[in-house]
């Protein structure tokens, strides 16, 4: 379990040393050092002042929580995914999210916009920081790409995207309900795929929870926009950490920027071109099982390395028994390097 990070209304994130754009909020979700070693985590904000102590879940009158969930950059070939939740007093869900802070999908608002809530959000003593509590889970395109990317037959298999969405969505579930005792009742979920489906799984999970997975739900449900400004918010900072660091070890060499991280972006597209690496490719930051990624490495990569056999230990040690009499010309130097058979020698 992550660590809760205490609020500030300027959160030291570790970030001191890159040169982001001074107009950009960086929330405590960011975590600089696991980002550029392509690990995935977990944070938790700390409980928000006004659901301290803990709710009485027993108590049918206690005043509950709800919870909403949302992601950011599923698609993009750079950078993570990152999934949030975002979680209030069910009476202050329309009339604090909607009416007073404008929350929305955050594909509608700018940029702009949405780190002003966030900060809002992370600021001491304003409406949202002291009332809602959030969560955010990073996947990294690291990690997303070795699971996507694990041989069928290999312990549990591929390890696909909905599967890798699915336990993100669990994690914070859990890490809020289960971890942090909060009397959350009802769930609500954005998705891409088939929300029957989907839900059902969930429920099995939380049989306790009155969970609603629906299509657009950052556009219906407030909890859940407030979420999906999270994640995005989130998910452009990690981004824009990844391509500081970059620049900073790149130098002159650095060129325009990748731009959105994804493949429809011409700018992406010319960024991985130009800086793909005929062997290793590109560095943390790539989701290697992307079709943009693989395709561009096997058509433009200038070196194919050839992996020796999965059985290379098995040979090496019936050479080193076999008799040297088996081994003739250029191969008895081979022979001769490796030893001769104890018998042989006598």
């Amino acid at each position: 379990m992550e660590e809760d990070t205490p609020a500030n209304p300027v959160p030291d994130t570790g970030n001191a040393d890159l040169s982001i754009s001074s107009s950009t909020f960086l929330p405590p979700s960011i975590d600089k050092w696991r980002l550029l070693a392509g690990e995935s985590y977990a944070y938790f904000s700390p409980c928000p002042p006004l659901l301290l102590p803990a709710r009485d879940c027993s108590d049918p009158n206690t005043d509950y929580l709800i919870l909403g969930i949302d992601e950011a950059g599923r698609g993009p070939v750079l950078g993570p995914m990152v999934y949030s939740a975002f979680y209030l007093p069910h009476d202050l869900h329309r009339s604090l999210l909607s009416k007073e802070y404008s929350f929305d999908d955050s594909k509608v608002l700018t940029a702009t916009v949405r780190a002003n809530l966030m900060r809002t959000l992370c600021t001491t003593g304003s409406k949202l920081h002291d009332s809602c509590g959030w969560a955010t889970k990073v996947l990294s395109a690291r990690d997303i790409s070795s699971g996507m990317m694990r041989p069928v037959a290999s312990v549990g298999g591929v390890y696909n995207l909905n599967a890798q969405a699915m336990d993100a969505t669990i994690e914070l579930i859990r890490g809020v309900v289960e971890e942090r005792k909060m009397n959350v009742r009802e769930v609500y979920i954005d998705t891409v795929g088939n929300p029957v489906s989907y839900q059902k799984k969930l429920e099995m999970v939380f049989p306790s929870l009155r969970i609603t997975v629906a299509k657009k739900a950052d556009s219906i449900y407030p909890c859940v926009s407030a979420a999906s400004v999270a994640a995005k918010v989130t998910r452009d900072v990690a981004l824009d950490v990844c391509y500081e660091a970059f620049k900073e070890a790149a130098g002159d060499t650095a060129g325009e920027g990748w731009g959105s991280g994804y493949p429809s972006d011409s700018k992406c597209v010319g960024w991985l071109r130009g800086n793909m690496d005929p062997v290793f490719g590109w560095g943390n930051e790539c989701r290697f099982s992307w079709g943009t990624a693989k395709e561009m490495l096997e058509l433009k990569g200038g070196e194919r390395v050839d992996w020796p056999a999965d059985d290379s230990d098995t040979q090496l040690m019936d050479f080193l028994l076999s008799s040297s009499d088996t081994f003739k010309g250029g191969d008895q130097e081979l022979s001769e390097w490796f030893g001769k058979k104890t018998a042989e020698v006598l």
